[in-house]
């Protein structure tokens, strides 16, 4: 039930993990078009790419899915963690 669940410190609860490079390949879309294509700093695009992202700005997921004709889900996802 979701009222059983608390988040504690130091708790592995999952991640959020950038889908970026997958949708570039499936559109065919390379880096460089798509820094000329939303304005954005090749760096910035480079680690959504690379999914070494820490923090997610809304408004640049927003360019990449009105760019890529995609969902924000498309581009990033939930992955529960592994139970062992």
């Amino acid at each position: 039930m979701i009222t059983d669940k608390i988040i504690l410190w130091n708790t592995d609860y999952g991640k959020i993990e950038s889908n970026l490079k997958a949708v570039m390949k499936k559109k065919n879309v390379s880096i460089y078009q798509l820094c000329r294509l939303t304005g954005l700093k090749f760096e910035v695009i480079k680690k959504y790419y690379d999914n070494t992202i820490t923090r997610y700005d809304s408004d640049v997921v927003a360019k990449f899915c009105f760019v890529l004709e995609c969902d924000s889900s498309d581009i990033i996802s939930y992955v529960p963690k592994v139970k062992a």
